[in-house]
């Protein structure tokens, strides 16, 4: 007869999924066991990757006085000299409020805490190694694995020296530098990208695809590249780096045969699951050639009632969509049938805190056009919105794509200003299936930047009734 403690469910990782998912199993009543390797909670979301990153580009803007742009004619540059000092301690604050917020949830929905390296013993079984001590085992009828992601570090690097870092050991950084080559042109790239230029570091980005951040809506991207080179960042898409040397600087060549010294290199070549210990194959789970875990729809391994959620299952690894992914698989495991858990909560909105931000959540032209699906886009520009004027972001946009047919809408695009925030409006609307009479309907606040929906949506309404009476006026006589 067993004596391992017995449990509902274990949770491997305390990160977004881990968190969110034990909550939710707890709420329902639930006995739920989270193991974490790590001295304190809350992933790499709180202590390397999405707050710390997100905090230090606040702490960046504010420094530079970006958000005074155009309002009394500073240009983007600091107002006075940055020490490490003053661009890490919001983050130290931010990063250790984070931790206590996940103890007291972890806390107050009675979860059990369990310090030290997990690994699978079966599919009912974990091991819990805390550091020199001997090993706990627990039992549960369910198990999820959270145990998220590190920085992919390719070969041919030298990760040895000091200058050279990955979107985890930059916040190790001792000084701020004076020129940085930045690896990889995806979202973490390109966020950290614009957080030093901000701070007046000359940065230049080498991206092997030819469009920076994949994923976006081609215009968005475009307009995201030209609003980073007028930041003064440099730009080389579709090129790479062939070798890197010490020369005093660190010397690069390039795949196009250009050759240049930098202070600091900051590689940014995607993320590897965190699953290596984990006892997988004891239990014939396989995982990618970069360690992420496959998955069924509902979340579930090639072993039911083992669970995997957020970045240790690959893209989007996103921490919102961490958080929705473990909520969705816990109330598969446990049948908790919510409305809340309806399908449509995967749509998920993308949020990329470069400076201007950008969001979208849905289609893509490039999408709509490669299904055949007809639409109509419509755009609406911060210049011609009051509150864009006052906040001094003349190139800001929405972009709305809606069908052809119904005008339901489609996808939503957005570059500027507290564009990961006003996504959410769109996002409200795609869930209930709305069409373009939802935004023209509405009345916003004024002056705000929400109102501009309502414009983008006339622009698409304009376009669909010009193509309306074209065609009514060249179809032959009755």
């Amino acid at each position: 007869m067993s004596t391992s403690p017995q449990f509902d469910l274990i949770v491997i990782g305390s990160g977004p999924a881990g968190e969110k998912g034990a909550a939710l199993a707890a709420y329902f009543g639930k006995k739920v066991a989270l193991i974490e390797r790590e001295p304190v909670l809350g992933g790499a979301a709180a202590n390397t990757g999405t707050l710390p990153s997100k905090t230090l580009r606040e702490t960046a803007v504010f420094l530079s006085g970006f958000k005074h742009r155009e309002l009394s004619g500073l240009q983007l540059k600091l107002r006075d000299k940055v020490t490490v000092r003053d661009f890490m301690a919001r983050e130290q604050l931010v990063t250790q409020t984070e931790r206590a917020r996940v103890m007291e949830n972890m806390r107050r929905h009675g979860v059990n805490l369990y310090m030290g390296a997990a690994s699978i013993v079966d599919a009912n079984t974990v091991a819990v190694k805390p550091d020199r001590c001997p090993e706990a085992r627990l039992d549960a009828g369910r198990i999820l694995i959270a145990t998220g992601s590190y920085p992919y570090r390719p070969a041919g690097f030298p990760f040895h020296d000091p200058r050279v870092y990955d979107s985890n050991t930059i916040l190790m950084l001792h000084d701020i530098p004076p020129t940085m080559l930045v690896v990889g042109g995806g979202v973490i790239g390109c966020e950290y990208a614009c957080i030093f230029a901000a701070l007046g570091v000359e940065v230049t980005i080498v991206e092997k695809r030819d469009t920076l951040v994949g994923f976006l809506d081609d215009e968005v991207a475009a307009a995201l590249r030209s609003r980073m080179e007028e930041a003064g960042i440099h730009i080389l898409t579709g090129d790479g780096v062939t070798s890197v040397h010490d020369n005093g600087c660190l010397d690069v060549t390039f795949k196009s045969g250009l050759n240049q010294q930098f202070q600091t290199i900051l590689i940014s070549s995607g993320r590897c699951g965190n699953t290596e210990g984990l006892g997988l194959e004891k239990v014939g789970i396989t995982v990618n050639d970069r360690g992420q875990i496959p998955v069924n729809e509902q979340f579930q391994t090639s072993v039911p009632n083992i669970y995997a959620a957020g970045d240790v299952i690959g893209n989007p690894a996103l921490a919102s969509t961490s958080m929705e992914q473990a909520r969705l698989a816990m109330a598969h495991a446990f049948g908790i049938e919510q409305t809340f858990m309806d399908t449509n909560r995967k749509l998920y909105a993308y949020g990329i805190y470069t400076i201007p931000e950008c969001s979208m959540v849905g289609e893509t032209e490039e999408a709509l056009i490669e299904k055949k699906i007809p639409y109509f886009a419509g755009k609406a520009s911060y210049a011609q919105n009051a509150r864009g004027q006052i906040i001094g972001d003349a190139q800001g946009f929405l972009k709305l794509l809606f069908h052809a047919d119904d005008m339901r809408l489609l996808g939503v695009h957005f570059i500027g200003e507290l564009a990961t925030e006003l996504v959410h409006v769109g996002l409200m609307a795609l869930q209930m299936n709305a069409t373009a009479d939802l935004f023209v309907q509405a009345c916003y606040n004024y002056p705000t930047l929400t109102e501009i929906y309502k414009y983008a949506t006339y622009d698409a309404m304009g376009k669909r009734i010009a193509k309306q009476k074209l065609a009514a006026s060249s179809s032959p006589p009755r």
